[in-house]
């Protein structure tokens, strides 16, 4: 009131934001899970292909204490530049030489 009756509605306009919410990972965090996700996995050690938000999220609250939803990682993923989608699996024992072999046969 003392604001509105000193400058008018100027006065009611507040120059300060609120801070917030503090983020779950600080950015060393986000770096480490971004280099994370970037290496991969190793399927004969972790016995999956690719991994999903739901294994991020597990991964968050394991190794940061923090328990999100895992809308939240596909969230960090798109502000790291990542994609939530995964390159098609090949098998490990293809035959470049055959799959080439077969696309230059005659069509018919």
């Amino acid at each position: 009131m003392h604001r509105y009756n000193a400058v008018r509605i100027v006065g009611l306009a507040t120059s300060r934001r609120s801070p917030g919410r503090p983020p779950f990972l600080g950015p060393a965090q986000m770096s480490e899970l971004k280099e994370l996700v970037i290496k991969g996995l190793d399927p004969e050690k972790d016995r999956v292909v690719r991994r999903r938000c739901l294994d991020l999220q597990g991964e968050a609250a394991e190794r940061f204490s923090a328990a999100v939803h895992e809308r939240t990682v596909g969230k960090w993923l798109c502000k790291m530049y990542l994609t939530r989608l995964q390159p098609r699996p090949f098998h490990p024992k293809k035959d470049a030489e055959a799959q080439e072999a077969i696309k230059t046969l005659p069509a018919g």
